[in-house]
């Protein structure tokens, strides 16, 4: 029998999870709301990501509820801005990801994406 290798976690979980470690933002000290990210995967149920923001304290669980905005995307697209090669403003103007609710929670969220890569000239 093939042995199986450990999955590693993709770029939306990693992001996440961070996420849920990082306790106090002082950037959004002023912020308060909940943020529901849907990730699709093509055939599977979407997986969800609630994020809630109290005056910069930021709680990251697994629960599929109501929030003030909801966020949309498919995993290869999501895993791009929870990397840093995609930007979620960019991305949402492009259709491909999409939001509903106060979408200007999400625009003061994208702050803790990580920013994009610099090349060198």
């Amino acid at each position: 029998m093939p042995s199986r290798q450990p999955t590693r976690p993709n770029a939306t979980t990693e992001f996440f999870r961070e996420l849920q470690t990082h306790g106090h933002e002082p950037s959004l000290v002023k912020v308060s709301g909940t943020l529901r990210f849907d990730i699709v995967d093509d055939a599977a149920a979407p997986s969800h990501w609630l994020v809630s923001l109290k005056k910069g304290e930021i709680a990251v669980s697994r629960k599929n509820a109501r929030a003030d905005c909801v966020v949309r995307s498919d995993r290869a697209t999501f895993d791009g801005v929870a990397s840093g090669r995609l930007n979620a403003f960019a991305a949402l103007l492009r259709e491909a990801l999409s939001a509903q609710g106060d979408v200007g929670l999400l625009v003061l969220f994208q702050r803790l994406f990580p920013p994009p890569a610099r090349s060198e000239p």
